[in-house]
């Protein structure tokens, strides 16, 4: 029983790391790559995506950001829905 729970909580991780790979890719390529969306600067753009990327490899330094709203903006990021309302968000 708890092998199922192991099982089941790494795939759970896995699946978080995953979200926030994409999240970062989508960043560089709507802010970065095309810069069609000039509502972030490429820069900021950028540093956002490093940080998605650094939560997703577990690096300590990212230890401090609330899982559930790096999570919850890699969602509107991916869905294209209003991520500035994140507290994530970098300012304009």
């Amino acid at each position: 029983m708890n092998d199922q729970k192991s099982g089941a909580r790494a795939r759970s991780q896995d699946s978080y790391c995953a979200l926030m790979l994409q999240a970062a890719g989508v960043l560089r390529l709507r802010y970065v790559e095309c810069r069609h969306d000039t509502s972030l600067s490429p820069a900021a753009a950028n540093e956002l995506a490093d940080t998605f990327e650094g939560f997703a490899k577990g690096d300590p330094e990212f230890d401090q950001i609330d899982p559930k709203e790096a999570i919850a903006l890699a969602h509107r990021l991916l869905d294209d829905d209003h991520p500035e309302l994140s507290r994530m968000w970098p300012p304009a």
